[in-house]
């Protein structure tokens, strides 16, 4: 009980600070299996910088990793996860996921390619009963500051499918939304670390800020 209140209270205060004086802070989840959690080091950083100047959002630039298991995920509305390969969740952190999630939280998943397999796995293990939706172009995370009215910008092309937006809804609320086939964390990185285009990469942070804006604006709910 005390969990999801202090979730829920710290989605509301950080609803209430989105344009306010107030810092608000995400988080980097760290879990077992073997894939990269730490992959894409300054992307968070980065990302957060770009909606705190161009949403001016006042959200903390010092990212934290974070055990999933932890009661530690409770003090961020904001989580996001990324890697290349194995993730897996024990019963209790995919638990912890889950009342996290119910509570208020948010998770957003960006697949550095290789994570698909396994995420869509671990996924289940928190909601046996919900599966990834594709969500329509038409979906307000799409058209917040930012319009995407074809869905997700392609970042990088990896086996050159189209990118595509998931979601797990529960309730009506979007918990859970996954970036698959399109990167947006590498786009998210330093210039000189993949030297994408200067174009892909503003459309990657602008696509990052709609996530951003989408979660903290309140019409999540």
């Amino acid at each position: 009980m005390m969990k999801k209140l202090t979730i829920a209270i710290f989605v509301f205060l950080s609803i209430i600070t989105y344009s306010q004086n107030t810092s608000v802070k995400i988080a980097l989840i760290k879990y077992n299996g073997g894939g990269d959690w730490y992959a894409n080091p300054t992307s968070l950083k980065n990302l957060v910088n770009f909606c705190n100047k161009s949403l001016n959002t006042n959200i903390d630039s010092d990212i934290p990793s974070v055990e999933i298991g932890s009661s530690e995920i409770y003090n961020y509305p904001f989580l996001h996860i990324t890697g290349h390969g194995n993730i897996v969740f024990s019963t209790n952190e995919a638990n912890n996921l889950r009342t996290y999630l119910l509570s208020g939280g948010f998770l957003h998943i960006s697949d550095n390619y290789g994570i698909d397999q396994y995420i869509r796995i671990e996924m289940k293990k928190v909601f046996p009963e919900l599966s990834f939706v594709e969500l329509p172009f038409s979906h307000p995370i799409y058209h917040q500051k930012y319009n995407f009215n074809n869905g997700l910008p392609k970042i990088h092309n990896h086996d050159g499918k189209a990118p595509q937006g998931f979601g797990i809804i529960y309730k009506g609320r979007l918990v859970v939304f996954y970036d698959y086939e399109c990167d947006l964390g590498d786009g998210w990185e330093d210039s000189d670390v993949h030297n994408d285009s200067e174009e892909k990469r503003t459309k990657a942070l602008e696509m990052g800020a709609n996530i951003i804006s989408f979660v903290f604006s309140g019409e999540n709910k």
